[in-house]
């Protein structure tokens, strides 16, 4: 099973404070209605076929391939030609099948699930609104339509592998963070250092992990990064989520897993101006 921020496999996920706040009851609702298991095996299995008939129905034309490449996979087409993204769909879809293990994305891998989670989820909400009775076959919801933004906020450790790239999304949070390595890469620059240099300094100062190095200085992926590495899903993994007294927490004795449900609740559905206003009042009151 494939290791994101939080448990895909969590059935019915609650909040302490449903019974008192009925927006976020609501929202709670909405994350209890989704497989996110079925999510991600449809969301990539749909990448895989759609890209194995292309490398077919194109095969020796590779300016059209290289073509839908770039529409079809927009983060991934930087580090990876057909055959390579094909290898790490079928690694992929392998790992979510494997349920006695978890296996842990790097930047690489995370950047195309990113890929065919934003194609595939744009087509199963068309099929909601156009033919619910078709999107039902899919066992993800009751025809009900996927918040991409709100999901990958909820599941994304973060969004690394696309600094430096225009998002199509608020991400917000994730968004912040970027932007503050882009300007800093961009200082440096502009201070007479190489793009080399710059990276590396912004790397050094933001925790930048090495698979994202490796994207944002437009390296190809190597044998290494192909690899996937797992632990054994009896591993309590998660178990950090639900400590009390993480002092990441927002409030005292809140638990990780809390504080991300009670901010996202917050910003669903949110312009980046409304979500900057909702985080500033956030941060103002954590001060105090």
């Amino acid at each position: 099973m494939l290791a994101f921020a939080k448990d895909i496999t969590q059935k019915d996920p609650n909040h302490p404070e449903e019974g008192q706040n009925a927006k976020l009851k609501e929202y709670m609702d909405y994350q209890r209605k989704i497989n996110h298991d079925k999510l991600i095996y449809h969301s990539l299995d749909h990448a895989k076929g759609y890209l194995q008939k292309t490398i077919n129905d194109m095969r020796g034309d590779e300016n059209k391939l290289k073509g839908y490449l770039e529409q079809a996979f927009p983060v991934t087409h930087r580090y990876a030609d057909s055959d390579t993204v094909m290898l790490m769909l079928r690694k992929l879809l392998n790992a979510h099948n494997a349920t006695n293990n978890w296996y842990r994305l790097n930047r690489f891998y995370s950047g195309l699930v990113y890929d065919a989670m934003s194609r595939f989820v744009q087509i199963y909400n068309r099929l909601v609104r156009e033919a619910p009775e078709k999107s039902e076959e899919y066992g993800i919801t009751d025809k009900l339509e996927i918040d991409f933004d709100d999901w990958v906020r909820l599941y994304f450790h973060d969004l690394d592998f696309l600094i430096g790239q225009p998002l199509s999304y608020v991400h917000f949070t994730f968004r912040k963070r970027n932007l503050a390595i882009e300007n800093s890469i961009q200082k440096g620059i502009d201070s007479g250092k190489s793009r080399e240099e710059a990276i590396k300094e912004a790397a050094k100062q933001f925790n930048i992990e090495e698979d994202a190095v490796s994207i944002l200085s437009n390296k190809a992926v190597d044998q290494k990064h192909l690899e996937l590495f797992y632990t054994s899903a009896e591993n309590p993994i998660y178990e950090f989520l639900y400590d009390t007294a993480s002092e990441e927490g927002f409030m005292d004795g809140e638990c990780l897993i809390d504080h991300s449900y009670f901010l996202s609740h917050q910003l669903k559905g949110l312009s980046k101006e409304d979500a900057e206003s909702v985080v500033s009042e956030i941060e103002r009151l954590s001060k105090h």
